[in-house]
């Protein structure tokens, strides 16, 4: 018998963190009967980190999907003020069996209103936006309230496809995409949280994002702003 058809779609944009993505896509393509879409706004081409992604579809074409998943990336605050882009998260959304998020793609789900009252993950550096959108910041790796899974940052988001997998086909079948694709992380350095990094790392990382948040602070009010007064 045929496994039943799983339709997944990743929803991408210019500024898009890649890993975000392409991490959860490779896992998640390995489910039995998955149809995996990448889109865009206008099946217009999306660089990531100097990587070109063509032949996308276009989001509108995209009936409804069992899966939406939509990554995070720097260029998240100018999507979640993306008018077209955002109507379509909230189209698909509100067909979705799952409502998923990679990083600070929960900054998009957020603003298009789909995690008020909900416990919610994000990357650390960021993950003080989403009360904005009226969500409950978590900083578990991934994390689920309903329907709607969110992973922390980029990395978290094979975690969060092996969450996913498992939910949907069982741990047998995620564990067996887990080892043919031998995820076993050994990393050289304890360094992947704030509370774990030497202080120097932190220190010099915060340095380089300071720069960066009065921008995204004022586009994440923007959007919030625009959530509130279309409620």
């Amino acid at each position: 018998m045929a496994a039943p058809s799983l339709t997944i779609v990743f929803a991408l944009y210019p500024g898009v963190t890649h890993l975000d993505f392409t991490g959860p896509h490779q896992f998640l393509s390995r489910l039995p009967g998955a149809r995996v879409i990448t889109a865009s706004a206008a099946g217009e081409p999306i660089t990531a980190d100097d990587l070109t992604f063509a032949n996308l579809s276009k989001l509108a074409d995209i009936p409804a999907c069992d899966v939406l998943c939509v990554p995070g990336g720097f260029g998240c605050t100018d999507a979640m003020n993306d008018e077209t882009f955002m109507r379509e998260i909230r189209r698909l959304a509100a067909g979705a069996r799952y409502v998923t998020s990679v990083c600070t793609g929960s900054l998009i789900l957020g603003a298009a209103g789909l995690l008020k009252g909900r416990r919610a993950a994000c990357h650390w550096a960021w993950r003080q936006l989403l009360p904005m959108f009226g969500a409950i910041p978590d900083e578990g790796r991934v994390v689920r309230d309903g329907n709607v899974l969110t992973g922390g940052g980029v990395t978290a988001g094979i975690d969060f496809a092996l969450t996913l997998a498992a939910e949907i086909a069982g741990p047998q079948v995620a564990q067996t995409i887990q080892l043919g694709l031998e995820y076993a992380p050994a990393p050289p350095f304890d360094a992947g949280r704030p509370e774990l990094a030497p202080p120097e790392v932190l220190e010099g990382f915060q340095a380089r994002m300071a720069g960066l948040m009065p921008e995204r602070q004022a586009a994440a009010e923007r959007a919030a702003a625009r959530l509130m007064a279309e409620a």
